[in-house]
């Protein structure tokens, strides 16, 4: 049993207790501003490419359909869904996957299985990963939405720039792997700040 293992069972845990009274009141908010369903499920790829479901509140109209990524401005998206999504709290229901071992608190961001697909050779490696809440892909792409919405074509600036990006950072993460490093991420990531990752801050 791991130190990781540990850590995020543990802390996972404890903000599910500490934060019940407030995922109970964003829930609620959802409810009454938006409707039902309150939370948003959908399959990802996780560690060895298993499929699981991943818990996060709904931001998007009910129903919406579209690309897989979302650029700033995006009209699938709700009033509260935006102020969700900008302070990142829509992702709290993943505490719940973290703790029932299908995420990490850091790793690759859990892919859809079509994004998955396109790893190929050294790049499937990170398959060997937990899924995470953050990474260091996560902390440099935290303006991922505004980066997308200046681009003339997002999707295939997400696809051939901001993706090979991602997995590259992961990939440097799952060689370099060290808990001191998870937790200055975490630290990062709470506070938003920058952390020095592969000879850039991230």
């Amino acid at each position: 049993m791991t130190l990781k293992f540990l850590f995020d069972r543990i802390f996972a845990l404890a903000g599910l207790i500490l934060c019940s009274w407030f995922l109970l009141l964003i829930g609620l908010m959802v409810r009454i501003v938006d409707g039902a369903p309150v939370f948003f499920l959908q399959q990802r790829v996780g560690k060895h490419g298993k499929l699981f479901v991943i818990h996060k509140f709904r931001t998007m109209s009910n129903g919406a359909r579209g690309t897989s990524i979302t650029v700033k401005g995006d009209r699938r998206v709700t009033k509260l869904g935006a102020f969700l999504r900008r302070y990142k709290l829509d992702e709290l229901p993943e505490l719940w996957d973290v703790l029932v071992g299908n995420m990490s608190f850091v790793g690759p961001r859990p892919d859809v299985p079509g994004y998955a697909d396109r790893l190929v050779g050294a790049d499937r490696e990170i398959l060997h990963l937990l899924p995470g809440i953050t990474g260091p892909a996560t902390l440099k792409y935290r303006n991922e939405e505004e980066l997308l919405a200046n681009e003339e074509n997002p999707q295939q600036y997400h696809d051939e720039v901001v993706y090979p990006d991602k997995v590259r950072l992961n990939r440097y993460y799952l060689h370099h792997y060290s808990f001191w490093m998870d937790i200055k991420i975490i630290f990062a990531t709470l506070f938003g700040k920058k952390v020095l990752f592969n000879g850039e801050y991230v």
